[in-house]
């Protein structure tokens, strides 16, 4: 959840934040019957706002606690007993809810896809009224770049390039990833594939020039919580990242001849996958030195 005057609530000095009025927000129109089908989505996202699990002042840890408490009072009074049944077309599958869950969840329910349009029902037998979550996944090809949330735009540019165009072992590229977001969101993931049997250069180890990362360039009001330099992929962890644009880039030595085919570039918020951005990458061949 995010406002439009984002920026210029963020009066701490006055103990004035988007936290707190996200929080108080739920307050305000809890008991308003237009907003009724809309409060399941405030509350997550409110809570979707905290970072290490409060929210960023004490104001809005108070009054969050508040809303909270207000709002489990008006939809969860009842505890959930009984069963939930989900049917999908000739699927069915049910869930029995015990009488007090450690944590008030449930592993998630999985249904195939079926050949042909067919009817979703979900239906509670018990007390109590069970929040439902439903996402429709499916593995289809990537022919072109997909944004819900997160815009991606790759670039690759040579450090060291022995045949000018073309790219031969042991050369060394820096890859730019630009990401535009749009809305704050805490815990973001960008992952970014490289060829197999290549090096991304960075971890420290021995044989890995110091010199060839020094041009590497951060933009951008994040700050990566933790890098991953895997062999398959460069994956950067942020804690929070605000609404807008932001650069990171790594550089990568390619130690292995052949013919790569990469999968998507991806950056998701790893509590809120719905939003997401991928973008396909091109083959990438890599001619055996001479």
């Amino acid at each position: 959840m995010t406002f439009s005057t984002e920026r210029a609530d963020a009066l701490w000095w006055l103990m004035i934040s988007s936290d707190s009025n996200a929080v108080r927000l739920i307050l305000e129109v809890l008991d308003r019957p237009a907003w009724r089908e809309d409060m399941a989505r405030l509350v997550r996202g409110a809570l979707t706002r905290q970072q290490r699990g409060h929210w960023n002042t004490t104001v809005a840890n108070a009054w969050g606690t508040l809303a909270m408490q207000k709002f489990s009072a008006a939809f969860e009074a009842t505890p959930v007993t009984g069963t939930t049944a989900i049917r999908y077309g000739a699927q069915m599958e049910s869930v029995q809810w015990a009488p007090s869950p450690k944590d008030g969840s449930v592993q998630p329910v999985e249904l195939p896809w079926q050949s042909q349009q067919q009817p979703l029902s979900i239906a509670h037998n018990g007390t109590g009224a069970p929040w439902a979550i439903v996402r429709a996944t499916a593995a289809l090809p990537l022919d072109s770049p997909l944004s819900t949330g997160y815009t991606i735009r790759r670039s690759v540019t040579p450090v060291e390039q022995s045949q000018a165009g073309k790219w031969t072992r042991g050369d060394v590229a820096r890859v730019r990833l630009e990401v535009d977001a749009q809305s704050d969101m805490s815990w973001v993931v960008v992952e970014d594939p490289v060829p197999g049997g290549a090096s991304v250069l960075g971890s420290g180890l021995g044989g890995q020039s110091q010199l060839l990362t020094s041009g590497e360039r951060r933009e951008g009001m994040v700050w990566p919580a933790f890098e991953e330099r895997r062999f398959e992929a460069f994956r950067a962890y942020y804690r929070f990242v605000p609404k807008g644009r932001w650069v990171v880039e790594y550089t990568v030595r390619l130690n292995n001849p052949g013919t790569f085919l990469l999968p998507a570039t991806h950056v998701e918020a790893m509590y809120a996958p719905e939003m997401l951005g991928e973008l396909p990458n091109a083959p990438l061949t890599v001619e055996a030195a001479k």
